[in-house]
């Protein structure tokens, strides 16, 4: 049996559509990861044991249930991270 927090996906499936929001964010590689974890920690896990077919079923549904609060929350970590980027800034 395979475990799957499919919050990931879905955190991970929203991301770029808030950073198009952000447009001073930076979307360099660590930030990006910085923000998906920071969204992470700040909601509630939702594990299943995988079939491929499943997790995208239920990512729609998780859609309408969670969406509001991943948004929200993807928000909040793009603003932290643009605070205090973890990543050396290029000269």
């Amino acid at each position: 049996m395979q475990l799957k927090n499919y919050m990931e996906d879905f955190v991970l499936q929203k991301l770029d559509s808030v950073l198009k929001l952000y447009p001073d964010c930076c979307d360099c590689p660590q930030c990006r990861q910085d923000i998906a974890i920071l969204a992470l920690n700040h909601l509630p896990p939702k594990y299943v044991s995988t079939d491929k077919g499943s997790i995208y079923a239920r990512l729609d549904q998780m859609s309408l249930t969670y969406g509001v609060e991943v948004l929200e929350e993807i928000a909040r970590a793009v603003e932290v991270v643009s605070e205090h980027p973890r990543h050396e800034e290029k000269p």
